[in-house]
């Protein structure tokens, strides 16, 4: 499912901003060989798959594997099979420690990365990410959700929700967000180890990177499987009427001085506001 527009809200807040999905929705994306996704995930477990596959000891990640494999199942029975088929043997997911394997197939099999919450703890004890926006995986581990969003500008809303989110997500109900971001780095992996702070040129290209994240609930377990689906566009492709131009504008315009440099914004927020109007008008 394409980044929905909608979730672009003025004034900008850095908040949960959960939506209920429908019984039938997709939460997973299919990807083949030759696909960039494909291709950065896949020079992310060949060289650094230890960045990416991380878990608390002593964790069981199997039946969150199993509800994440039926879901595969239930939404492209065709697609994982052959995804399966392709990935069979390869030597990317051999290299890997068995019990990493399933993991690194569904990784390679689909767009999205996945994480397991428990909502016992809000804890996250198990992630593989392949494509991190601007945070490492390895940091992350087995922290509770307060922790995670700590380094987030202006997180009030985020941190006096941890506890209830974690209980809401790994309940009956499948949740879905959107987040955004305008960035001059076209890549998907964004972990700072291997992609430095992005810098703004005079003559830099704006992207605009966006994230699908939606909750597949594990109820018995009070775990939730976390998906994230990055993509990343140029502005100048993303933006495609001037009504979406002009939200963008609005939404750029009220962020505050805190999330404009949380996100590296700040010095290239003038000329992308300027950019937009142009293009609103």
């Amino acid at each position: 499912m394409p980044f929905d527009f909608s979730a672009v809200s003025t004034p900008f807040r850095m908040q949960p901003g959960l939506r209920a999905l429908a019984p039938d929705a997709i939460q997973l994306t299919p990807i083949r060989p030759g696909e960039r996704t494909f291709a950065e995930k896949l020079g992310v477990l060949t060289q650094h798959a230890d960045q990416a596959l991380v878990a608390q000891a002593g964790f069981d990640a199997g039946p969150a594997l199993a509800a994440l494999t039926a879901q595969a199942e239930r939404e492209h029975p065709l697609a994982w099979r052959e995804a399966q088929a392709r990935l069979e043997g390869h030597p990317a997911i051999g290299a890997l420690p068995a019990p990493w394997r399933a993991s690194a197939r569904l990784c390679l099999a689909f767009a999205e990365d996945f994480a397991i919450i428990d909502g016992a703890t809000a804890r996250i004890p198990w992630l593989a990410v392949c494509l991190p926006s601007h945070w490492a995986p390895q940091d992350k581990v087995g922290r509770h959700f307060a922790e995670v969003h700590a380094p987030v500008a202006d997180n009030r809303l985020l941190l006096t929700a941890s506890e209830h989110l974690a209980r809401l997500v790994t309940g009956t109900q499948r949740w879905e967000r959107f987040v955004w971001t305008i960035t001059p780095e076209p890549r998907l992996d964004m972990h700072p180890a291997r992609v430095g702070q992005p810098r703004w040129g005079d003559d830099s290209e704006a992207f605009f990177r966006t994230e699908r994240q939606t909750f597949i609930p594990l109820p018995e377990a009070r775990q939730a499987v976390f998906t994230i689906h990055v993509e990343s566009r140029p502005l100048a492709e993303a933006i495609t009427t001037p009504a979406e131009a002009a939200t963008l504008h609005a939404a750029l315009a009220s962020m505050s001085d805190a999330v404009l440099a949380y996100r590296g914004l700040t010095s290239a927020r003038d000329r992308l506001l300027a950019w937009l109007a142009e293009r609103a008008a």
